[in-house]
């Protein structure tokens, strides 16, 4: 099993996921939450909350892909670990997906994605600590992004609806677009928010869905140096160290000055 197998085959879904979310003029489906006395509670419109919903809807979705193409799926058992679902093929080949969602912020711009943590699983590629499996054992590590917009109409948190309001309860999002990329490929070079540990994708909406990121054209093999040696201005104070890089730009020359100070170091070492 291959990863472009794995992903033409997910790709097939994308409209079905869109009629999972979706009605046919591009709303949110989901409306609120409902109780016992049919009393419906409208959505805020909390990334958080939005994303979870989303999640949730289309896990059928992807339960029944995994069952169509013979992968076994094991998901997360805490949510901080990664990834949210492996895939595994009949012949031990495992697929990492991530579900990620966010917001646009105007018609070329979204908020972003957070792809995992930088530290931890990603540079200990053997461990299991917060992850299913080893990171070094997936083939490849995919995201499937979902992008919406925010409703600009208002929406009164106060009100209590009934089931004969429910189609005039406004949507707090719509206009979904899906992607589905390794996650390298999306990647920026920029912490996902503010000063955590975990990267951050590119914010141009074009790039996301093209899978144009920050080294989509430099390959995995950079991104993976980039981020295994990438410091946060806390990581770099506890180390008495500063921060090496913040760009590509800084991290080409940060790793020239490391080649060089590694050939003047072999050098040194063979004429003794």
């Amino acid at each position: 099993m291959t990863m472009e197998r794995f992903r033409e085959d997910l790709l097939q879904d994308f409209d079905e996921f869109r009629r999972t979310l979706a009605t046919d003029a591009g709303e949110w489906v989901v409306k609120g939450f409902i109780d016992v006395y049919r009393n419906i509670y409208t959505i805020s419109v909390d990334t958080k909350v939005v994303s979870k919903i989303i999640e949730l809807m289309l896990f059928p979705v992807i339960s029944r892909f995994a069952e169509t193409h013979g992968y076994r799926m094991v998901l997360s058992e805490h949510q901080n670990h990664y990834p949210d679902i492996s895939f595994i093929a009949t012949d031990g080949t495992k697929m990492a997906l991530d579900l990620k969602s966010t917001y646009r912020i105007d018609a070329e711009t979204v908020n972003g994605f957070t792809l995992g943590a930088f530290t931890g699983y990603f540079r200990q590629r053997q461990s299991r600590k917060n992850a299913t499996f080893p990171y070094a054992h997936y083939a490849a590590h995919f995201v499937l992004g979902i992008v919406y917009g925010r409703s600009d109409r208002a929406i009164d948190e106060r009100r209590i609806y009934a089931l004969e309001d429910l189609m005039n309860i406004v949507s707090v999002v719509k206009d979904f677009d899906f992607l589905l990329h390794e996650k390298w490929r999306i990647a920026g070079t920029r912490p996902g928010s503010g000063n955590t540990k975990n990267i951050g994708s590119v914010t141009n909406l074009q790039a996301l869905i093209e899978g144009k990121g920050s080294f989509a054209a430099h390959g995995e093999e950079v991104f993976d140096d980039y981020w295994m040696n990438y410091l946060t201005e806390d990581m770099a104070r506890a180390i008495d160290s500063r921060v090496p890089y913040q760009s590509l730009e800084q991290y080409w020359k940060w790793r020239d000055r490391a080649k060089r100070q590694l050939s003047r170091s072999a050098g040194k070492s063979t004429r003794k």
